[in-house]
This record gives structure tokens, C-alpha cells and sequence, in this order.
């Protein structure tokens, strides 16, 4: 599973209060639900202090209860974000990305948009399983962090969307690869062609790239087209001489296709 080493940063101006916090807060979720009807500064307080204990779901829920109570307040809007942040170190993606994607519908110019945006796009790269199982959740954190770059191309978030949208190409390219090998293996070339064509020609910035056009050249042979082999290899060769893959590419086009 691809995962970062890292978490996303809280931004410093919705964490910056530090405000005395009220005896209830050290009870459970629900008696600090009960008993947070109180003025907007303590209740966004205590829920930044369960925040900054890992108490990460109450957190959340004292957040939510910051847009309740005080729906149109300034606080309103960053406990919107500060919920969200707070699923999402709580592993809630899906609450996570409700949070943000509210504070999006409401706020959609907003100068912390383009975080919104962000979490939006962690919470589906946070769920990404290995290639064996569907990626359409993959899919939707490359639609996401795509999004996010081009919204806002100088955003401080974009620099990070960039390396993960690397990842996660290399992780789309080893979906296709997977399949494309399950063809071979079964004798269906033709499809086999299908799927390595789709590497070479969508994620050919990827480390699988030099693989797919070997397993190509296998595939073109294994249908009888050798011209179409030899482009493989000769692709192959002129961009990773060195690998292991036009090594092997090339004593495949030697064995099979006679030298004119």
C-alpha cells in the first residue's frame, strides 16, 4: 500500500488558541457532548486540547459541535477544517473528506481552500490498497491531488501532490502490469498487448515502463507480428540500454526473428 511517511501539516492559524479548559473535558465523548453548550472560545479550546492529546475522534466531534452551536461565527469555518484534520489522524477518510468537502461547498474561496483540497485527496491516497484489489479509490486520489494542482498550481500542498501523483501513477502502471501478466500467463496475447500498450503509453514516465515494452515484444512475437516486436525492442533499447529488460527483449527478437 502506498502511504506517506508523514501527515499532512495543521495549519497554524486554526491551532493557535490555547484558552482555559472547562472540568468536563476529561470525561468521555459523551458527556463532553452534553455538556459543551458553553461560549465558542472554551468549546473550540477543548476540542484543540483532545486534538493535541490524540483523542482524535472526540476531537472531531467537538469540532462538529463548534459549527452547531455556533453555525456563523468565524470559529464556525476553522472548526469545519480542525474536524476534518481531526478524522482524518483518527483514520475516519470518510468523515475526513465530508468535512472538507462542507467546508468546500460553503467556503469555496476561501484562502484555506486549497488544504481542503489537500486532506480531500490524502484520505483516498491513505486507502489505496495493493494491486491485487480494485483501484478505482486509487483512481480518485489521482482525480483528487490532480485537481488540487491545477486549482491552485503555487499552493504550498501542491508540491506534495505532486510526488504522490507520481506515486500513484507507478501504482496504476503496476495495476495494468499485473493484469497484462495474468493474459500472458493464460495465453491471451492479444489483451496482454492491450494492457502493456496502456503503460507504455499513459505511465510510461514510471518505473514500469521498460517492462511493458519487453512483455510487449513477447506478445507481438507470441502473435506473429515481428515488425511490431522489433519497434518494442528498439524503444527499448534507445531508452534503457542498460536494463535487464532490453537484455532480454533483444535475445528474443535474435531467437525469432531472423536477421534480413
Amino acid at each position: 500500500m502506498l502511504k506517506s511517511m508523514s501527515r499532512p501539516i495543521l495549519l497554524l492559524a486554526l491551532a493557535s488558541v490555547t484558552l482555559a479548559l472547562p472540568a468536563c473535558s476529561r470525561n468521555r465523548v459523551k458527556k463532553d457532548t452534553q455538556c459543551v453548550a458553553r461560549d465558542v472560545n472554551t468549546l473550540y479550546a477543548t476540542a484543540k486540547e483532545r486534538l493535541d492529546r490524540g483523542e482524535f475522534k472526540l476531537a472531531a466531534a467537538l469540532f462538529d459541535e463548534v459549527e452547531r452551536q455556533h453555525p456563523y461565527s468565524v470559529w464556525a469555518r476553522r472548526a469545519q477544517l480542525m474536524s476534518a484534520f481531526s478524522y482524518y489522524m483518527g483514520r475516519d477518510y470518510t468523515e475526513s473528506t465530508n468535512s472538507a468537502q462542507r467546508f468546500l461547498s460553503i467556503h469555496p474561496g476561501n484562502r484555506d481552500a486549497p488544504y481542503a483540497h489537500y486532506l480531500i485527496a490524502l484520505n483516498y491516497y491513505e486507502q489505496i490498497s495493493d494491486v491485487t484489489r480494485d483501484q478505482r479509490i486509487t483512481q480518485s486520489a489521482l482525480d483528487s491531488f490532480g485537481e488540487l494542482i491545477r486549482s491552485y498550481p503555487n499552493s504550498r500542498y501542491s508540491a506534495d501532490a505532486r510526488l504522490k501523483v507520481d506515486l500513484v501513477n507507478d501504482h496504476l502502471a503496476g495495476k495494468e502490469m499485473e493484469i497484462g501478466r495474468f493474459y500472458q500467463r493464460r495465453g491471451n496475447w492479444l489483451a496482454s498487448v492491450v494492457r502493456f500498450r496502456k503503460v507504455v503509453d499513459t505511465y510510461q514516465t514510471t518505473s514500469h515502463a521498460p517492462e511493458a515494452l519487453m512483455r510487449l515484444t513477447e506478445s507481438y512475437l507470441a502473435l506473429g507480428i515481428p515488425a511490431e516486436a522489433q519497434k518494442a525492442a528498439a524503444v527499448l533499447g534507445a531508452n534503457y540500454p542498460g536494463s535487464k529488460w532490453y537484455e532480454h527483449a533483444y535475445a528474443l527478437v535474435q531467437k525469432h526473428i531472423p536477421a534480413s
